[in-house]
């Protein structure tokens, strides 16, 4: 399906994310006792899956909700995307929007659906996420995995291929075989 294919196109904003600063994730006190954020940016931490720094960000009152310039997915959406499913957890749990959309108006449901996690689907239905939410293509999350594999299979490669470098590894077979059960879940 063409719509499907261009719902997640914009997740080219991963290529451009500013690295400045990201060796590190210690926690420090300034003077005042204010915890300061660690050095990693908030969304390269849900990327990676550093549980540690994103607990660090939660606890130095780092925006929960901030959006990354390229793409605009905050640290909940870049963790689904990357299938950093206890970094997901940790995010809905503090508290995070669950239904900001990023650019191409994809929400963190639209991803978890899209990239078929299950698990994440349940937490995020269980916590409150709209699932009548459409992204700029009009297009709800139950609607991103519905239609045939073959038609939507080049979406996928092209993820991979935009974003494997930077740590997206997507199962195919996995994907394909959880399409159904993540398509009930939303019914």
């Amino acid at each position: 399906m063409k719509t499907e294919f261009k719902i997640f196109n914009v997740l080219v904003w991963v290529a451009v994310f500013s690295l400045t600063g990201c060796n590190g994730n210690t926690q420090s006190s300034d003077q005042t006792g204010q915890v300061e954020p660690p050095a990693i940016d908030f969304n390269m931490a849900a990327v990676t899956g550093d549980l540690e720094a994103v607990r660090q960000h939660i606890a130095a009152g780092s925006d929960l909700n901030e959006k990354e310039p390229m793409g605009g997915s905050t640290p909940l959406i870049s963790a689904i995307v990357f299938g950093k499913t206890e970094v997901a957890k940790l995010l809905i749990e503090a508290g995070t929007d669950l239904d900001i959309q990023n650019n191409d108006g994809s929400s963190a449901l639209h991803c978890a659906a899209f990239f078929c996690h299950p698990e994440l689907v349940e937490v995020l239905l269980q916590a409150g996420a709209d699932a009548t939410l459409k992204n700029n293509y009009g297009v709800t999350a139950y609607e991103t995995v519905l239609g045939p594999w073959e038609a939507i299979l080049p979406a996928y490669e092209m993820q991979q291929a935009m974003l494997g470098g930077f740590g997206l590894v997507l199962d195919f077979d996995r994907i394909e075989r959880t399409r159904a059960e993540v398509a009930e879940l939303l019914k």
